[in-house]
């Protein structure tokens, strides 16, 4: 045991390169850390359904906390080990202020049918939005604006153009809830306005993992690549961002390879060599 009790990394633009692949060499490290008995946890945004869509079945990772933190399961069994939602009241008073400002958006349903959704399309030109809507078309329903929604969700996403202020401005009428921000893995430009109840985050999943397992943060590490790691990257004492992170980021974080570059196998090993003795 190298004094590494979790692995834990962020999926898209992190794990996965730019062709939509795990390298070789990620791979083999995280078969590499099962064997040393460290516990490997992937956090992402993805829902479980987006997730094994993109991955062998044969995964070699412990735990996954999808959905940004609303849910973690326990990946061999896929038994889900926690989850939350929106109230009804919370999605009602979200979904009234995202049509009012003339905002594309999605709600999706409560864990684990958290993959299928209602949407909202103002008819705008939003081709980050179209296009995801395009790849869950057999998931996805409209919804009527003006007839009272009347259900939980797991959580809301909006699509934004790429101008922070506006997402700023859209987050300050939301102070009761989480609202993330996060890069659109699709064009790598608009914006992704997640909205959840106030507790959810990839490192509320991560504590979640550490209380169940007896581990310290101490003996945590993380790796990352976007705003929407955030909480995760400054929660545990060892982060890491890949070089394809913005620069924001990496002025705050140590920097390793790009996801193009095995980063997550660079992060693993400097955290390794950091505390061998």
């Amino acid at each position: 045991m190298y004094g590494l009790s979790i692995v834990v990394t962020d999926f898209d633009g992190t794990l996965l390169n730019s062709c939509g692949e795990i390298s070789p060499t990620d791979m083999a490290t995280l078969m590499e850390l099962g064997s040393k008995g460290i516990i490997r946890v992937v956090a992402t945004g993805r829902s479980p359904y987006s997730f094994e869509r993109v991955i062998p079945k044969d995964f070699p990772i412990d735990y996954l906390i999808f959905s940004s933190g609303a849910g973690a399961m326990l990946w061999k069994e896929k038994r889900i080990l926690y989850s939350t939602e929106l109230s009804c009241h919370e999605v009602q008073g979200v979904v009234d202020e995202l049509v009012l400002h003339d905002v594309d958006f999605m709600v999706h349903e409560p864990i684990p049918a958290n993959h299928r959704f209602l949407y909202h399309h103002t008819g705008g030109d939003n081709k980050d939005f179209l296009d995801r809507l395009e790849r869950y078309k057999p998931f996805a329903t409209p919804y009527i604006p003006g007839v009272p929604f009347g259900s939980k969700a797991s959580q809301i996403l909006a699509v934004l153009p790429h101008d922070v202020d506006w997402f700023e401005s859209l987050r300050s009428r939301f102070p009761e809830l989480k609202v993330i921000r996060a890069t659109s893995p699709l064009d790598g430009h608009s914006i992704w306005m997640e909205i959840f109840p106030q507790n959810v985050s990839k490192a509320y999943g991560i504590q979640w993992i550490c209380k169940k397992l007896k581990v310290k943060p101490t003996e945590v590490i993380a790796i990352g690549n976007d705003f929407n790691d955030l909480d995760m990257l400054c929660y545990v004492k060892r982060s890491y961002v890949v070089e394809n992170s913005p620069a924001e980021l990496k002025s705050i974080f140590q920097t390793v390879n790009s996801n193009n570059n095995s980063g997550f196998t660079h992060a693993v090993r400097l955290a390794m060599s950091s505390i061998q003795p």
